[in-house]
């Protein structure tokens, strides 16, 4: 069986390139300014598909044998991993049927239908993606992209963090540390990757919703637990209830975890807007949120993170960047 590497990271930029974005590695004068430190942001949210997960989606797809490529892929998704499936199947030939949430937000559901994917909807507090996922897999002979636990999917993720490394070199500037999202952990563990193999002294730190803290917690306790009951969040790209589980033994070099508030991220993507010119979802700033919420120190230090998405409901966007946003309103109901 095929185990996650460096070298795989490595295999996967090459298949990935002339196909992704090798996404720009942003510095904000203002953001340096207002934290004291220099911040390297890379945005993902600028990615094939509106967001890292097309990184992944490809290098999987791009794989398969022409027999499978005729039987077509399956995967479940809130969002992104359903868009960037679709658009990779697509371009690769083949066609996707992607499990998607009831109340995904209504933006990556067409974003999936713009590409050609087929919605089979589910109730994400009754039914199992899972279950649903497998049996359309097993009844069609399609293949199953899994959003995390699958080794060239995080393979591909990791490219993230061999371009960081890269621009950072070119930028000059020598990463003091690096903050990425996490839910099921495909992308932070394929940066954990890339900077265990070319900077390995650089802190990685995890940043999560805080009702949604289930690496925060499993880390703690040195296994994959599942977060308590949550009331709901505006990150809908983070709400898996637990690590993966192949994602869960490389994401235990993570320095630490934080967690930020709704609010704390909606200030995040009203900042990303107004100052850094940049549309970003609630999930993809996480990151951004946990340095201006003073999360994480960035004063005198060099600061990598990553934007991972832009693929925001119209209404939420509106509501946040006229200050009209209320938590209480928007979160999701457990």
């Amino acid at each position: 069986m095929h185990t996650a590497s460096f070298e795989g990271v490595k295999d996967a930029a090459r298949r990935l390139a002339g196909h992704a974005v090798r996404t720009p590695l942003i510095e904000s004068p203002a953001l340096n300014e207002r934290l004291g430190g220099r911040v390297l942001l890379k945005a993902e949210n600028l990615q094939v598909a509106g967001a890292f997960k097309f990184r992944g989606a490809y290098n999987r797809i791009s794989r398969l044998a022409p027999e499978e490529l005729a039987r077509g892929v399956v995967a479940y998704s809130s969002g992104n991993h359903a868009q960037a499936v679709a658009c990779a199947a697509r371009m690769m030939g083949t066609s996707a049927i992607i499990v998607m949430p009831a109340d995904s937000p209504k933006v990556k559901v067409e974003g999936v239908l713009a590409f050609g994917g087929e919605v089979r909807m589910y109730d994400r507090y009754r039914e199992s993606r899972e279950d649903i996922g497998e049996e359309i897999a097993r009844t069609r002979g399609s293949v199953l992209v899994r959003p995390f636990d699958d080794p060239f999917v995080i393979e591909g993720q990791g490219t993230t963090g061999l371009e960081i490394l890269e621009q950072a070199d070119s930028l000059g500037a020598q990463i003091d540390q690096l903050l990425c999202g996490t839910s099921g952990g495909g992308l932070i563990a394929g940066i954990n990757l890339s900077m265990a193999a070319l900077s390995p002294d650089t802190p990685v730190i995890g940043v999560e919703p805080q009702d949604y803290n289930d690496t925060q917690l499993s880390l703690a306790a040195g296994e994959r637990l599942t977060h308590a009951p949550a009331p709901g969040t505006i990150c809908d790209a983070l709400m898996t209830d637990r690590p993966g589980e192949l994602t869960f033994p490389i994401n235990r070099r993570l320095k630490q975890v934080v967690t930020v508030s709704d609010a704390e991220v909606a200030e995040a993507v009203r900042f990303a807007f107004r100052t850094l010119k940049l549309v970003v979802e609630p999930g993809g700033a996480v990151s951004l949120a946990a340095l201006l919420a003073g999360r994480v120190e960035a004063k005198g230090r060099t600061t990598a993170l990553v934007l991972s998405g832009g693929n925001v409901d119209p209404a939420l966007f509106s509501a946040i960047i006229e200050d009209r946003f209320d938590p209480a309103d928007w979160r999701k109901a457990a």
